[in-house]
């Protein structure tokens, strides 16, 4: 088995650091192209990031050993009379950090066609090689829902720290089986944290980018794990695509009673899940701390303020002094005042 999957991936050398010195082990996210891909979001996640953020390989798959050229032919450009470029499909796995350093794992490249088995339990096994403490599969889909209200991303997962107060599906589900579904269960088996975020795309828009979908699968990942993700290029998107669309629905009769109609069944089916759910978040809305993390963070400024004190010591009036006896400046006071 295990020269199966070195067939199947090959890891980079030297391989770079993953966790970035930090206790707990980086965050993968898979963001797998060609399934549930409404909105191009999954796509569009997975290209934002690398395009924002530094990055450095970790692991590249075998694409003779995955891929089925002839059902994902890759595009071959032509300038005259020769071949100057043809479309790479990378699938591979790179460390990134996010805006503060904090570093993370992203899986992207296209979804592979053959030896699912195989796959999901390389990507097990280097999940476990790399000490990854959540794993969170990237999904959209198309749904009945207006663009005018919040979208929603719905979660589905074995972890309370990745599905917290996220929609959930209430009732028994099935529906077409993906590498990326694979890689959750095999990750389940393993007892490793791993969890699905689904965007819901208004089904009218899921042929076309939709800038909004991208947005919070990124923000859901960003709160989920503890990451500062750059999204203020997708927040400038999303204004200029709901421009277009206020416009084009505003010339449109037929159009905004289909959007009407929408809009009921969308405040219906939240009130009714609110109702039963009334710890969940709106969207668009963040998760209220608990009393424990509410207690943990005051402990912290707590001991900041002991850090202080040890470095200077106060006299009776209020002032603090330095070792040589003279005293602090107030911030904003200078010597002429």
């Amino acid at each position: 088995m295990h020269d199966d999957q070195r067939r199947i991936y090959e890891l980079e050398y030297p391989t770079p650091e993953v966790n970035g010195g930090s206790s707990n082990g980086p965050t993968l996210i898979v963001a797998l192209q060609g399934y549930a891909d409404a909105g191009l979001a999954v796509q569009a996640s997975s290209d934002h990031l690398l395009a924002a953020l530094d990055s450095r390989p970790v692991a590249s798959f075998n694409n003779d050993e995955l891929i089925d050229y002839r059902s994902r032919r890759p595009s071959v450009t032509m300038d005259k009379h020769h071949l100057t470029e043809m479309e790479s499909l990378d699938l591979g796995i790179r460390v990134l950090r996010d805006t503060e350093g904090k570093a993370f794992l992203l899986m992207s490249g296209p979804e592979p066609d053959l030896r699912w088995e195989g796959f999901t339990e390389a990507v097990a096994d280097l999940v476990e090689k790399f000490g990854v403490e959540h794993t969170i599969c990237l999904y959209s889909a198309p749904m009945a829902v207006p663009h005018t209200r919040p979208l929603i991303v719905s979660a589905h997962g074995n972890a309370v720290d990745l599905v917290g107060g996220m929609f959930t599906y209430d009732s028994k589900v099935v529906m077409p089986g993906s590498a990326s579904m694979m890689i959750e269960r095999a990750l389940h088996k393993r007892g490793r944290n791993v969890a699905g975020y689904t965007a819901h795309v208004p089904h009218y828009l899921a042929a076309s980018p939709y800038p909004s979908a991208t947005h919070e699968l990124l923000d859901s990942v960003a709160n989920a794990a503890d990451l500062q993700l750059p999204l203020r290029s997708l927040e400038h998107d999303v204004a200029r695509v709901v421009t277009q669309l206020s416009e084009q629905v505003d010339d449109s009769s037929d159009i905004q009673h289909v959007v009407e109609q929408l809009e009921q069944q969308y405040d219906q089916e939240l009130e009714r899940y609110l109702a039963s759910h009334p710890q969940a978040m709106l969207p668009g809305e963040k998760a209220v701390p608990t009393g424990d993390e509410i207690g943990d963070e005051f402990e912290r400024f707590l001991a900041g303020l002991d850090g202080q004190g040890d470095q200077h010591s106060v006299d009776p009036q209020g002032s603090d002094e330095q070792e040589d006896g003279d005293v602090d400046k107030q911030p904003g006071v200078s010597d002429d005042e």
